[in-house]
């Protein structure tokens, strides 16, 4: 009797949350710069105007957290739009004529996700 070759089955999950939260942090050429919650948003969406237009930038993001000390955020973003935030906070490179530049720490469709970084974990 021949032995027939398992059938190869591919299973693809897609993902079904309406929303990605991100984790950010500004950071500055000089250290001394500071931004408030609302200059901090404003930065972003001037990012999103200058990489596509008003129309391009037209879609509602959130600023869930913000911490005013470290410059850093975390954004809550429709999953249809992750990518154009993602790319025009990337290129954003100077705010009032000071270099900066944003790191994306963590995204994830889940908030909760965003609580721990196994990278920052110390073990006892």
């Amino acid at each position: 009797m021949e032995k027939k070759p398992t059938p190869y089955e591919r299973v693809v999950c897609k993902n079904t949350s309406l929303y990605h939260y991100m984790k950010i942090n500004l950071v500055f050429d000089s250290r001394n710069k500071s931004l408030s919650a609302e200059q901090f948003k404003q930065l972003i969406i001037t990012g999103l105007k200058d990489l596509y237009g008003e129309v391009g930038a037209a879609f509602p993001f959130d600023v869930l957290t913000f911490n005013q000390t470290e410059l850093s955020a975390i954004l809550r973003v429709y999953h249809s739009s992750l990518v154009k935030l993602w790319s025009a906070i990337t290129l954003i490179g100077s705010y009032e004529s000071v270099s900066c530049a944003f790191r994306v720490t963590q995204v994830s469709p889940f908030l909760l996700a965003l609580s721990g970084n196994s990278r920052e974990m110390e073990v006892f």
